[in-house]
């Protein structure tokens, strides 16, 4: 996470993790969906996240 926050720190204002007990892990840029651990079944790697978020900004 600190690799993210790093590489997009002068991108955005916030980011929060929410966790959720049925282990959804999903990245939502301005209301999309970008990334959903349900439908890939693994955990992003943080330059992964960076990425997919870089190209919505």
């Amino acid at each position: 996470m600190a690799e993210l926050a790093n590489a997009l720190k002068q991108n955005m204002s916030e980011i929060a993790i929410a966790p959720y007990a049925d282990g959804r892990f999903e990245v939502i840029v301005d209301g999309e969906t970008i990334y959903s651990k349900l439908k890939t079944g693994e955990f992003p790697q943080d330059a992964d996240m960076v990425k997919a978020i870089q190209s919505r900004t």
